[in-house]
């Protein structure tokens, strides 16, 4: 049994990736944010937890408990660019800070400790109308994008200077049951109450939806990738699904059969947000990863989980 950590544990994908390692047999510890009960954290998989920033102080205290990390799992950081732009400075705090904290007390205390630092595909910016290479421009456009490329930049220094082992999956459009923010969140939701919904954009934006599953499935995995060289590497589908589409998919689970006047797109793109984030998977299957749940059949699983929790709202 392997002793790993994950940072940022108590969202979303550190709620999944817990799972998932616990049930590959790895003896899981965290730290974050947010109330969470022992049972809850233990249901997860979190053997010991720490709640706070990550720090030398905590990350130290976190040694006392679980002993020293074979792996970490950077999950800690803003994950929202619509958080980013109203709180640049909290964003940069929880990005920026947290990763030179984490980097300097692996490099004095457990210098051999693999780290996988999960970026965003936010790092490209706009302007990729084609699949995105790992070694396509990084232009950021907001700021939750220019503080996960220093976040890399900054793990590039520490791998290259001190020879830490680190590898930087960048994510792309993650979903799935448990998420409670964004697109098929807001959408769901206003379904519930709304004969017509509006959505923001065209409905034409292209993005790669991956699921959850497929997300911690390979993340588990990639910290044998994990070198001084700090290798960037896109973990997505490689699939291109237009907005539009993926609104439909939801209302078709849904059973309104009013596809064409119950989602309407206001034409207004937001802050921050490209025409087009598909990534090029090439590097991902070269190491033998592939997804393997269509975004037709994640959809169809997340609005069922969905209209579980609305229960009798419906």
């Amino acid at each position: 049994m392997g002793s790993v950590w994950i940072s940022g544990a108590g969202g979303f994908i550190g709620r999944h990736l817990a799972r998932a390692l616990k049930a590959q047999g790895e003896l899981v510890s965290g730290l974050g944010h947010g109330p969470w009960l022992e049972h809850e954290r233990q249901h997860v998989g979190i053997s010991t937890w720490i709640k706070g920033d990550v720090s030398l102080s905590n990350l130290e205290q976190l040694m006392g408990l679980a002993g020293k990390p074979e792996t970490i799992f950077h999950l800690a950081g803003g994950s929202s660019v619509a958080h980013a732009i109203g709180n640049p400075h909290d964003d940069f705090s929880r990005t920026v800070d947290s990763i030179a904290e984490l980097l300097e007390w692996v490099r004095l205390r457990s210098p051999s400790t693999r780290i996988v630092a999960v970026s965003s595909a936010a790092v490209y910016g706009s302007g990729h109308m084609a699949p995105i290479s790992e070694h396509a421009r990084m232009s950021p456009i907001s700021p939750y994008g220019v503080h996960k490329l220093m976040m890399e930049q900054a793990c590039k220094s520490y791998a290259e200077t001190y020879g830490l082992n680190i590898i930087m999956p960048r994510l792309f459009s993650v979903y799935g049951p448990g998420l409670r923010k964004q697109l098929l969140w807001d959408l769901c939701q206003k379904l519930l109450s709304q004969p017509t919904v509006e959505l923001g954009g065209t409905g034409d934006e292209l993005r790669d939806w991956t699921d959850i599953r497929d997300i911690v499935r390979i993340l588990a995995r990639m910290a044998e990738l994990a070198s001084p060289r700090a290798p960037s590497i896109n973990l997505a589908t490689g699939m291109a699904t237009p907005v539009k589409e993926v609104a439909h998919l939801v209302l078709e689970q849904w059973g309104r059969n009013d596809l064409g006047s119950a989602v309407r797109f206001n034409g207004k793109s937001r802050a921050g947000d490209p025409i087009s984030l598909v990534a090029d998977t090439q590097l991902l299957s070269t190491f033998g990863f592939e997804t393997r749940i269509l975004v037709a059949q994640g959809i169809i699983e997340y609005v069922t989980w969905f209209r579980s929790l609305a229960g009798s709202a419906l």
